[in-house]
């Protein structure tokens, strides 16, 4: 199906196993774990913690992580929830008294307990054939020797110079000589291979408890955060099972709230009423209705989900077919459906991996410190770059997002993976803030209705309506612009790329793995 295979990237192929990450060396770093004897769960922790040195605008141990495993291939699927959540004065009371009624982006109070540490530690806990000890040595080589800023990374750091410029202690480390890094650049953060070293050592503890905890405290608490050591200390990640869907004969699964992934499940069971296969994937008819499905399903998230250990989300009824008929019924291809005009607080950056070993463990991994370099709080002592996915929160009292004590926000970051008779097919994610439950949406149906192979249907030209507006990508023709005009869309042109992409498809007949991986950013698939 290369008629609109735009990038000209091949799929990548082998028999043993199979990663795809946004960046080669992690991608190389995975592939040389899985050949020492780790597994999937191993290749994507260390995979990701160099990420975390290398790609510091995506991701970092000061950020969270989701994940789905899925043992031989067709074992039990096991969500982590590995997201932190806000200290415990965080009383609503307290920000509306001081007349506060969003959280500042860059603030202390965006900093929610980074609980990604955490989670990668009970992933292996589980999963492992390494521990943290041997995982971390890549990422620690990185952040003490220096590594080569990439193209991409370079983009990002260029765009958010003057956030950085106003962080706190970003200028003395993410801005070597007071400027932008540049591709080709090398980039060295000692006090970040420290902090790694201990962890390597001691494990989360080194992290939630002693000096590095108490670093962070004080370095949030000297800016107005209202955190402490036992909010560090009592961080836990929730180990659950996964929500999912049924499309086009495949089980679409993804982490339960306070993860975001029924947004896509909503869209998939929207989507659901409609023969996709009619309209060509380049077509009008085609976003209009992956437009129209990612509006009620973002409608639905804003009105519905928060972290469930404090409000009650009904996913079982959320799920449910007449759920999505409600308004998936009065989907009209003449026009747009009337709806509110969702203005959620979040729109972050994030890496996404996804792993196969020999053995078909199945890892589908992400890691995130929310908007590009998050918070831009990097705390005092240890290198460390905070999260501001706190800034998901709402201060509105009796919203299901509304911030609270010990509370999780509505998060963004997704991992996916797609089973059929039981047996793992795929494991995937699109990386890239609200744009997530939509990235992941586009590709599965690019797939799944329209046949395209992985790397395909990552590549194709994406949009998403967001805020009222439908942002489309360049490589979408001016025709599609213009018809979606003439049903009542607003329409603007997007610079950055929407997102990036991996996958990897398991045949199981075939006995092999094919991975594909976003040109929207600079990582590839590799397999052996």
């Amino acid at each position: 199906m290369r008629n609109f295979h735009l990038a000209g990237r091949s799929t990548v192929h082998a028999q043993n196993a199979m990663v795809a990450t946004s960046h080669p060396l992690a991608a190389l770093t995975a592939i040389e774990v899985m050949r020492s004897g780790g597994t999937a769960a191993d290749a994507a922790v260390s995979a990701c913690a160099l990420l975390g040195v290398i790609e510091p605008q995506s991701t970092g141990i000061g950020g969270d992580c989701f994940a789905l495993v899925q043992p031989k291939g067709n074992g039990k699927i096991v969500a982590y929830n590995g997201s932190g959540r806000a200290p415990k004065a965080a009383e609503p009371s307290w920000y509306l008294e001081r007349n506060m009624h969003g959280i500042p982006l860059t603030s202390a109070h965006a900093v929610t307990i980074p609980g990604a540490v955490d989670a990668w530690e009970t992933i292996l806990r589980d999963h492992g054939k390494l521990g943290l000890d041997t995982l971390l040595q890549p990422a620690i080589k990185a952040a003490e020797e220096g590594y080569v800023v990439s193209p991409r990374n370079a983009f990002d750091w260029k765009n958010q110079f003057e956030k950085l410029k106003k962080g706190t202690n970003t200028e003395r480390y993410l801005l070597p000589d007071g400027k932008a890094a540049v591709a080709g650049d090398v980039i060295r953060q000692p006090e970040l291979g420290q902090t790694l070293r201990a962890i390597a050592k001691n494990g989360r503890d080194a992290f939630y408890k002693g000096p590095i905890a108490e670093d962070m405290v004080d370095t949030l608490r000297g800016i107005g955060g209202l955190h402490t050591v036992e909010d560090f200390a009592d961080h836990t990640t929730e180990t659950t099972v996964p929500i999912g869907t049924i499309y086009k004969g495949h089980d679409v699964w993804q982490c339960p709230p306070n993860g975001p992934g029924i947004t896509m499940l909503v869209m998939l069971n929207v989507l659901s009423r409609f023969d996709l296969k009619k309209f060509p994937a380049m077509s009008v008819e085609r976003f209009h209705l992956e437009a129209e499905a990612a509006r009620i399903a973002y409608m639905m998230r804003e009105q519905h989900i928060g972290d469930p250990a404090h409000v009650n989300v009904d996913v079982a009824r959320i799920l449910t077919p007449e759920f999505a008929d409600e308004y998936g019924s009065k989907i009209r291809m003449d026009g747009m459906l009337d709806l509110p005009v969702v203005m959620p607080p979040m729109n972050p950056s994030t890496v996404y991996i996804s792993v196969v070993d020999k053995d078909r463990n199945v890892c589908s991994f992400i890691n995130s410190i929310a908007h590009s370099f998050g918070s831009a709080i990097v705390s005092n002592k240890t290198g460390i770059l905070l999260q501001n996915r706190g800034g998901g929160f709402r201060i509105e009292p009796g919203h299901p997002n509304c911030i609270a004590p010990g509370k999780r926000p509505l998060h963004t970051i997704i991992p996916s993976l797609v089973t059929k008779n039981g047996h793992a097919v795929m494991p995937f994610g699109v990386m890239g803030g609200q744009y997530q439950p939509v990235g992941q949406t586009h590709v599965l149906t690019n797939m799944l209705d329209y046949g395209c192979d992985v790397q395909e249907a990552i590549d194709m030209p994406r949009g998403l309506h967001y805020e009222g507006v439908y942002q489309l990508e360049d490589g979408v023709p001016s025709t599609i612009v213009e018809g979606l005009k003439k049903l009542g869309h607003r329409t603007t042109s997007v610079v950055s790329p929407l997102g990036g992409g991996q996958a990897i498809w398991i045949d199981w007949e075939k006995g092999t793995l094919t991975g594909g991986s976003d040109p929207r950013k600079d990582g590839c698939a590799l397999g052996y």
